[in-house]
């Protein structure tokens, strides 16, 4: 059965290295982030984090933990992030396919990112284009810029099992407003078989 992001890319999942065709199957990755933001960003962030969105406190080197599970046509992300003083953040989503290269990450049962993700250059590139207020089968399209701004992630295999991330958020009036960036390694080997 093609994972998530098997069914975005169609066959630009080819042009992907092991590494990064590794962590999207149903892969545990461990490895270090880097999360940053402007400090007027915290009391937002705080709030976000109570509605289960992304994490709100800023360290170099935190050790993280990705796991990932399939629920049917659903992929589940478990991240555990466990910082310098042992404190533990735990941020979960859950991703489905949104047709075409579209993939939707839901933070609670009604908010999600909606992003496109392309291949350029064996890299992954994601492009956020719309956040998503769920009701029913229902989805209300809600601005990037009225939450946290675009979002933009790109991917990129450092060897045949480790990787490295860069996940941004810029905002159109006040800049970079949110950052995470690490490398990792995946837990499992992907063969790629040559072209015939």
């Amino acid at each position: 059965m093609k994972n998530l992001m098997q069914c975005a890319l169609g066959d630009d999942w080819k042009k992907l290295p092991p590494a990064l065709q590794a962590h999207y199957a149903h892969a545990t990755d461990t490895g270090h982030m880097d999360i940053e933001y402007p400090r007027f960003m915290q009391l937002w962030l705080t709030l976000l984090r109570c509605l289960g969105a992304l994490v709100n406190r800023a360290e170099a080197n935190v050790a993280t933990v990705v796991e990932k599970s399939a629920d049917g046509d659903r992929q589940i992300w478990h991240r555990t992030m466990t910082y310098a003083d042992n404190k533990i953040i735990t941020f979960n989503t859950v991703w489905i396919h949104a047709g075409g290269n579209q993939l939707i990450e839901f933070v609670n049962p009604v908010l999600g990112l909606q992003m496109a993700v392309h291949v350029e250059d064996g890299r992954l590139h994601y492009q956020g284009i719309r956040i998503v207020a769920k009701f029913g089968r229902m989805l209300l399209p809600i601005p990037e810029w009225l939450v946290l701004g675009h979002t933009t992630i790109i991917e990129d295999a450092l060897s045949a099992t480790r990787f490295a991330m860069d996940f941004r958020l810029t905002h159109p009036i006040f800049g970079q407003v949110f950052r995470y960036s690490g490398e990792f390694e995946t837990g499992l080997r992907v063969q790629i078989k040559p072209e015939p």
